[in-house]
């Protein structure tokens, strides 16, 4: 009997021990995946999902994100919205899980979950107001099934994390959780300030960071910010800058930014809408994504604002992925381009 709980006991250590979740996961929740990107049209329960292990064509989400389970970003989620004591976490929205207003030009929402226990991390990039809810339970905002949404997922190294915070000093987020401890962070000055709250008044006023998924064939990401005070227009003056290609674009538009299509060759042509993700309708009146893809490929970007002139004056990041299989999937949606102005 007594070897019998001492069995029980070291089965138990184990599983509180190393049964975290700091790392993407596939479709239906059941492994861990290099990386993962849900889109959500308007109307739409599931989403369509491509993972780094199946990145031929979108796939129907394993289950409705509304769901606690069974799908990839619940269980990527799993210890942000439960507890676990080697999974800590850093969550940022610029509309907080349980708070009606904020005021804040941010527009940035992600959380950055490593393991206390082994070198393994997460950065989830997202486009959901109140959402996740930390340590409350899963929390899905079942009204935001009405507009489009994107949801990404890197696993990275933890080492990735100081240039991640690089990028989001500048955005200046709104921090509504943190339990990462010092002790993880000691050698990671910008995640140390972010984490403090300090707010970068200083130049540069732009940010170039790069990191890469832990994979042993990586997925590079470029990630680009911009503080208020750079006054750039992110769009233009820094994706295009800095890929030196044209981008085809996917975003609400005010009516003072038009399409670009002077001078080099270097231009910014707008995605017609409506438009189909395989077979989910989406439109830009009930999607509030913001995304581009290059052209020539390989490159997907998200991008934290809307193709609005305003922006100038705000901060703004671009999360830019070099990966074909991403590109291709994304550069299906934008198969119509509106006219360049005349």
């Amino acid at each position: 009997m007594l070897a019998f709980f001492n069995v029980l006991t070291l089965f138990l250590f184990n599983d509180l021990t190393y049964s975290q979740t700091t790392k993407c996961q596939n479709r239906v929740g059941g492994g861990d995946a290099d990386w993962a990107i849900v889109y959500k049209a308007p109307g739409q329960d599931n989403g369509k999902i491509i993972e780094a292990n199946d990145a031929a064509a979108w796939n129907n989400g394993a289950q409705a994100l509304s769901n606690r389970d069974q799908h990839s970003f619940a269980k990527a989620l799993e210890h942000v919205v439960g507890d676990h004591q080697n999974a800590k976490f850093l969550a940022y929205n610029n509309a907080p899980p349980g708070v009606p207003s904020i005021k804040t030009k941010s527009n940035s929402k992600g959380v950055i979950i490593l393991a206390t226990n082994a070198d393994s991390a997460a950065w989830v990039v997202h486009t959901v107001p109140g959402f996740p809810a930390a340590k409350t339970g899963y929390n899905w905002p079942v009204a935001e099934n009405a507009r489009g949404h994107l949801l990404i997922c890197l696993t990275i190294l933890e080492s990735q994390i100081n240039a991640i915070a690089a990028s989001l000093l500048l955005v200046q987020p709104v921090i509504y959780y943190n339990d990462i401890p010092q002790t993880e962070t000691a050698g990671m000055p910008y995640f140390n300030k972010l984490a403090d709250g300090k707010i970068s008044t200083l130049p540069p006023f732009t940010s170039r960071q790069t990191i890469r998924t832990q994979n042993a064939n990586p997925v590079t990401v470029h990630i680009y910010s911009k503080s208020e005070s750079s006054k750039y227009e992110i769009y233009k003056k820094v994706i295009v800058k800095v890929l030196k290609k044209t981008i085809k674009v996917w975003s609400r538009r005010d009516r003072i930014l038009k399409g670009v299509c002077r001078g080099s060759q270097r231009h910014i042509r707008l995605i017609k809408s409506p438009a189909v993700v395989v077979d989910h309708n989406t439109n830009l009146e009930a999607d509030i994504t913001n995304w581009a893809v290059s052209d020539p490929g390989n490159i997907f970007c998200h991008i934290d604002k809307p193709y609005f002139k305003n922006q100038t004056r705000e901060p703004a990041m671009a999360v830019c992925i070099d990966n074909i299989n991403i590109f291709t999937r994304f550069d299906a949606i934008a198969a119509q381009l509106e006219d360049c102005p005349k």
